[in-house]
């Protein structure tokens, strides 16, 4: 069973940066796609930012288009999401998720994902 753990959120202030990390165990980390995806209280939860297994194929959100970075780096089982230029409406709980069929392209959509982190809070202060 894969187990996927975020770490990195925390509390910034508006224009300010935080990088997440989403370490992997349990499975093949290098044959799955892996997303980022983010929930606010009373809304949906929202696509933010997809890699495919091998890491050129990248796929964003509207909401992360140049601001946020998603890589992975496949030897320390880990993905990444460097977040910049952060906005209050970036205040959510964001949550790792992974895709065993990693070798398609990067996928928007939550219910192609097979696994999800427990999710790590990221504050934005205005």
């Amino acid at each position: 069973q894969v187990q996927l753990v975020e770490s990195g959120g925390g509390l910034v202030q508006a224009g300010g940066s935080l990088r997440l990390s989403c370490s992997a165990s349990g499975g093949t980390f290098n044959s799955y796609g892996m997303g980022w995806f983010r929930q606010a209280p009373g809304l949906e939860r929202e696509f933010v930012a997809a890699i495919s297994w091998s890491g050129p194929k990248v796929l964003y959100g509207d909401s992360a288009k140049g601001r946020f970075t998603i890589s992975r780096d496949n030897a320390k089982n880990t993905n990444y999401l460097q977040m910049n230029s952060l906005k209050p409406e970036d205040t959510a709980v964001y949550y790792c998720a992974a895709r065993r069929q990693g070798n398609l392209l990067p996928s928007d959509t939550s219910w192609d994902y097979d696994y999800w982190g427990q999710g790590t809070q990221v504050t934005v202060s205005s």
